[in-house]
């Protein structure tokens, strides 16, 4: 496949870039911070309940000048809008990206196809209202006449990874006498374990498949119904035990899962930008009505500021440029995020899927092949326990990761000193990342001339800080959003289609394949590699081992 300059490497913008690069990619961040007082201060902006502050970047007023024309070049602005108005720009499917729609309370009419799908949007809203509040408040019974006590999610991608998070990081303002539990991987271990110790007379599950044909949500559904009909025997017990969430109502309707039981999912929403959908039904249900609009409000300030905010007033812009600047240019190739709060512990799982699925593309809008790195590898983990995992490596290791450090200034759980502890850290590993140690530093903590290698420290490693007042809803909401339009940013400059992901698909069709083998009685004639052969006949034969010999 040949490859062109069709890119961002094809504006003049790039090319001033990749000048400037080379004139400071040596300098130090004690020395900006030496140069500019007022530095920390100047590379900060706050929206609502939030403070970002960029500062500990290797950037400077000239970098940032850079960035945001190359953004202007690129069509950045014309591509937002194109999003927000329901054009098409999902090219490689045909379809619109309206994710943000689902967030928008004020019922202006949004055209799809010849369709406002404003209404569409608030009746499904309203009927998960109906279904969460018959839930909270005791009215579902099961089919023997008890109280729904466990709701079990049964999705995967952004079916479960959505509302894993939002669940867990909600969990303060959750119904605790409802037990959340959520079902994703294909291996029977998991709904196994889901499972243990519940009742199937008060359990309702949450089918969540688009299509209603994926093989892992399917069969741990088919799992679910025949953990329910073991208990239930004859009795009519699907339309009191299980939900669809869909765009396929037909097969929702071959499951045994009736219309009334169905809430609708539209192509116009990708799965990994779900959760302010009715894929959201579990978090409804967890935390309430209520805080599931404060959600969707706290999108809805996000959405409002990309869209209207200036390139250097917007944060999702500014991320997404900053991060470009270290993709593209540094060859900085991983970012790690680092939320220093419990209840943010699914995060970096939660973002991996929303930023690599979207920008794990080599292949441009164009059908051909980038001739630049895309999207960067994403991981992380929850203070301060990522301390004395991985933040070694961050600290002195060969490869510079930048960073995302995301707090709270009021805990949620005000236990003793706990969390001013754990906000000295939040502060302390930036700064550390940032400034390091040098060897005359290290003498002069007291520390012997031969350790001086091993003590050093040479900083310059960046980081962004997100600091919210607190944990709450909207803020959630914020969050999520404020990725979601960095990483459609960092596509636009990349050229890319962030919303289809055509990776995922080619290693279900050689899954469906295998499987046929792994049963047969015959695989010499199937067109595998010799590896692969070989694989499937030794499983082959550790599978019939007798367990006993």
């Amino acid at each position: 496949m040949t490859q062109k300059l069709s890119g961002p490497e094809k504006f003049i913008e790039w090319g001033y870039l990749g000048e400037h690069f080379s004139k400071i990619k040596t300098e130090h961040l004690r020395e900006y911070f030496r140069e500019d007082p007022g530095r920390g201060d100047r590379f900060s902006l706050t929206i609502g309940d939030l403070y970002f502050d960029y500062s500990k970047n290797m950037i400077k007023n000239e970098t940032l000048d850079l960035l945001i024309k190359l953004a202007e070049k690129v069509g950045l602005r014309q591509r937002i809008d194109d999003m927000f108005s329901g054009k098409k720009i999902n090219t490689t499917e045909d379809r619109a990206v309206l994710h943000t729609a689902l967030r928008n309370l004020s019922g202006e009419p949004l055209m799809v196809d010849g369709i406002d799908v404003m209404p569409l949007i608030s009746g499904t809203l309203d009927k998960m209202k109906i279904v969460a509040d018959r839930i909270r408040g005791g009215d579902w019974k099961g089919f023997s006449g008890k109280q729904i006590k466990n709701v079990v999610n049964i999705g995967i991608g952004g079916s479960d990874l959505g509302p894993r998070f939002v669940c867990n990081a909600l969990k303060w303002y959750s119904d605790r006498e409802i037990n959340i539990r959520l079902v994703s991987n294909i291996d029977g271990t998991d709904i196994v374990e889901t499972l243990y110790g519940l009742d199937p007379e008060e359990t309702i599950f949450i089918i969540a498949s688009k299509t209603f044909t994926t093989i892992e949500t399917m069969t741990n559904a088919e799992s679910a119904k025949e953990w329910v009909r073991s208990s239930a025997g004859n009795t009519e017990f699907i339309s009191k035990h299980f939900i669809a969430i869909t765009s396929s109502r037909e097969n929702s309707e071959l499951f045994g899962i009736s219309p009334e039981n169905t809430l609708e999912m539209w192509d116009w929403v990708g799965g990994r930008y779900s959760v302010t959908s009715s894929i959201g039904l579990l978090v409804m249900i967890s935390a309430g009505y209520d805080n599931f609009i404060s959600l969707l409000k706290g999108f809805h300030k996000i959405d409002e500021h990309f869209k209207n905010a200036p390139f250097n007033e917007n944060i999702p812009v500014i991320m997404a440029l900053i991060g470009v600047w270290y993709n593209n240019f540094f060859m900085y190739g991983s970012h790690a995020v680092l939320p220093y709060d419990q209840y943010l512990a699914d995060f970096p799982a939660y973002l991996q899927q929303c930023d690599m699925e979207s920008n794990g593309k080599s292949i441009n809008l164009e059908g051909e092949l980038a001739g630049y790195h895309t999207g960067p590898v994403i991981w992380g983990g929850i203070g301060t326990n990522s301390q004395h995992a991985f933040f070694q490596l961050l600290h002195q290791g060969s490869r510079v990761v930048p960073a995302d450090f995301i707090g709270f200034a009021q805990p949620l759980n005000d236990q003793g000193d706990h969390h001013r502890k754990l906000m000295a850290n939040f502060f302390a590993q930036s700064k550390a990342l940032a400034f390091g140690r040098t060897g005359n530093e290290v003498l002069k903590a007291g520390i012997p001339e031969e350790q001086i290698p091993f003590r050093t420290f040479p900083g310059n490693r960046p980081s962004n800080t997100l600091l919210f007042t607190r944990l709450t809803p909207e803020t959630i909401g914020m969050l999520i959003a404020i990725y979601e339009h960095k990483i459609f940013t960092q596509g636009v400059i990349w050229n890319i289609n962030s919303f289809d992901q055509w990776g995922v698909e080619l290693g279900k069709s050689i899954a469906s394949e295998i499987a046929e083998d792994l049963t047969s009685e015959d695989i010499s004639g199937n067109d595998h590699d010799s590896s692969t052969k070989e694989l499937i006949s030794v499983f082959r034969s550790l599978r019939d081992v007798d367990e006993g010999n």
